[in-house]
């Protein structure tokens, strides 16, 4: 009887550890607003490369930083 208890106390562990580990969750945040400029320059992109406006620059990639006020 004591071996069989012990399986039990094992198996038991085994598996609260298994659930224990499923239950990690990793949240990832963007910032909204640099999300959204950088999906409005990818579709402004798409849009001139349908219309065969292939000659117009790409807007530059943003930076980050705001431009000075002069």
């Amino acid at each position: 009887m004591n071996s069989s208890m012990n399986r039990r106390i094992a198996l038991g562990s085994l598996l609260g550890g298994t659930l224990l580990a499923g239950c990690v969750t990793i949240n990832i945040y963007f910032p909204a607003a640099a999300a959204e400029k950088a999906a409005d320059r990818i579709i402004d992109e798409v849009w001139q490369l349908k219309r065969g406006d292939a000659s117009t620059p790409a807007p530059a990639p943003a930076t980050g930083t705001k431009p000075e006020a002069k």
